[in-house]
């Protein structure tokens, strides 16, 4: 369950992440909550505009129109990269999808297919509106699709969601095409590898030479420790039953931060969330930032061993 960034903290991610952000007048406070809750947030979406042109269709995604009153969306994306922000809360732009692709993506698991209309999605996803007409022939221009994986990165990111937490509009409610023009594996992929980027290969070195007979062999370097890759947010809930938690446990009270009076164990429970926000506080996190769900970096820097 993960709280709504504030207005603030998507700006930050956003130009964190390299995103050229454009703040459209207003936008801070421009959101449907009097509609409806907003939050918990589980993912980001993807659309299409079905419009040309930046200042028409980033006014329009700020009002909206007769029949489905703005804002439509969190930013929109122009062809050149630019993100425009227009609102901040709950907006217009997921309506009803599955229930079973919302469990989905919770979970960061294969979508199923989106046959049902059951769920609000405008509760639980930020909702990104790049600009192209949807007709399979406007081009995707490369900054726009740069854009596209930035904006949805940076969210993930902030939240320590990986890329199984970015859908396409067609991918929740059944009838819809959006995005259109390349496909949203491609897309999950782009921001899979930029929130997990591949280690950069070693340069080859020369061989050794062998070491004079009379001389005993040298030994072996110790191998470098291991550590548990950092699971997802949505690995820690209620009923879950790991040795990694076993072993994060057993990390937070090597750093005293231990909230146990047994353990810990492999379920995760109210000591361990308590304990690991101890461990936040620990790293400088406070308020709703030490709520105790590990985040990437949290979890990077507590070092908890491969099990």
């Amino acid at each position: 369950m993960a709280t709504p960034l504030t207005a603030d903290r998507l700006l930050a991610a956003l130009r964190a992440e390299g995103v050229t952000v454009v703040e459209h007048p207003g936008w801070r406070t421009n959101n449907r909550n009097h509609m409806g809750p907003w939050g918990p947030v589980h993912g980001v979406m993807i659309h299409h505009t079905v419009t040309s042109g930046t200042a028409s269709s980033v006014d329009l995604c700020f009002n909206g129109h007769s029949r489905l009153p703005g804002p439509l969306c969190h930013g929109v994306i122009a062809k050149d990269g630019t993100v425009h922000l227009v609102g901040n809360g709950r907006t217009n732009h997921a309506g009803s999808g599955d229930d079973d692709v919302l469990r989905a993506v919770i979970a960061e698991r294969e979508l199923p297919p989106d046959n049902e209309t059951n769920t609000d999605g405008n509760r639980h996803f930020y909702g990104f509106e790049p600009i192209n007409l949807g007709d399979g022939k406007d081009p995707w221009p490369a900054a726009q699709l740069l854009a596209i994986e930035r904006a949805a990165a940076a969210v993930c990111r902030a939240h320590g969601w990986g890329a199984r937490s970015v859908i396409g509009h067609l991918e929740w409610q059944p009838g819809k095409v959006d995005p259109r023009g390349f496909t949203m594996d491609s897309m999950r992929d782009r921001i899979g590898k930029r929130l997990n980027p591949d280690p950069v290969p070693a340069k080859p070195t020369a061989p050794k030479p062998k070491p004079p007979a009379a001389k005993p062999p040298a030994k072996p370097r110790p191998s470098a420790p291991r550590y548990e890759p950092y699971p997802g947010a949505a690995f820690f809930r209620v009923g879950r039953s790991s040795p990694v938690i076993t072993a994060m446990g057993k990390r937070l009270v090597a750093e005293g931060c231990s909230r146990y009076s047994v353990g810990p164990g492999p379920k995760w429970s109210g000591a361990d969330r308590q304990s690991y926000a101890a461990w936040q506080r620990k790293l400088g996190y406070t308020g709703t930032d030490a709520d105790g769900i590990p985040g990437k970096t949290s979890w990077d820097r507590l070092k908890v061993p491969n099990v």
